[in-house]
């Protein structure tokens, strides 16, 4: 099963909660590229992992698979057991829910394998509890999220089209940027109507923002010349962090221009993680 990058077209804080949780508002999407996730039946519960980005990663207990496998066999009462291979295909701490798209993963992948089929909200409580990005990565759609995570609505209809996903390969662990945020709060950026077209999806996106990018610039300053050299790319009709980065995206109309600006970005910045993928459906 793919776990597919996720990406936040927009990101707006709005309000923080007397807990001390930052209120969003963003319109989530997924991109056809990921870390790649297969289980087979045993008799324990083991995880296993490996690809470009899996050194540095713990495979015991407290890896978000592990748990939220865990977390499935309580809710559903089963003592079945997974040996479970990831590959690790996407940067840690990188703001593209790698470890959120992960755990959703596994989630639908061991309903499968063990045969069991618990409600869905009751799955989606579970994901809840497992972190903020995994209830919209469970959902796997283009949907506007709220609140911390928890709210989530289908955002229909946006047009096909492309992403070059870039970071500088350095960490950018999400309470750090969060520590470091200034300023005001921010009005949501939904709409009703579904965009036209792919210029009518980007207008409506240059009038939003990714409200952390200063605070994850002045984590990671790389960021500031990975979004300087997408906004140089031809046929890059939006420059923007995902999340609280590291990871920037192009926004492209077409599979031909993204690919044409991969080779452009692999050929300048060789020390780069790159790739172009097309937005899902």
């Amino acid at each position: 099963m793919l776990a597919r990058a996720k990406i936040n077209l927009y990101l707006h804080v709005t309000g923080k909660r007397a807990d001390g949780y930052h209120l969003l508002d963003s319109l989530i999407v997924f991109a056809e590229t990921g870390d790649a996730l297969s289980a087979a039946a045993a008799e324990r519960l083991t995880l296993a992992i490996d690809g470009p980005f899996a050194q540095g990663l713990e495979s015991g207990p407290e890896n978000l698979v592990l748990r939220a496998a865990e977390g499935l066999r309580q809710l559903t009462g089963t003592r079945q057991g997974a040996v479970i291979r990831l590959v690790k295909n996407l940067p840690i701490a990188s703001g593209i829910g790698g470890g959120s798209a992960d755990a959703a993963a596994s989630l639908r992948l061991l309903c499968d394998l063990w045969r069991v089929a618990p409600e869905e909200s009751a799955l989606m409580r579970l994901a809840a509890e497992l972190g903020a990005d995994v209830p919209v990565c469970l959902a796997g759609r283009p949907s506007f999220v709220g609140g911390i995570g928890e709210e989530i609505a289908p955002a229909e209809g946006l047009p096909r089209c492309w992403l070059l996903l870039v970071n500088p390969r350095v960490a950018t662990p999400t309470p750090a940027v969060f520590k470091a945020r200034r300023g005001d709060f921010s009005l949501p950026g939904r709409w009703t109507e579904a965009p036209r077209d792919f210029a009518d999806l980007v207008r409506r996106l240059s009038a939003c923002r990714n409200d952390l990018t200063a605070a994850a610039s002045e984590v990671t300053p790389a960021i500031r010349d990975v979004l300087a050299a997408l906004e140089s790319l031809p046929g890059c009709a939006l420059a923007r962090l995902s999340g609280s980065g590291a990871t920037c995206f192009g926004l492209f109309a077409d599979e031909a221009a993204a690919r044409l600006a991969l080779r452009a970005v692999q050929s300048r910045y060789p020390a780069w993680w790159s790739v172009a993928a097309a937005l899902a459906a």
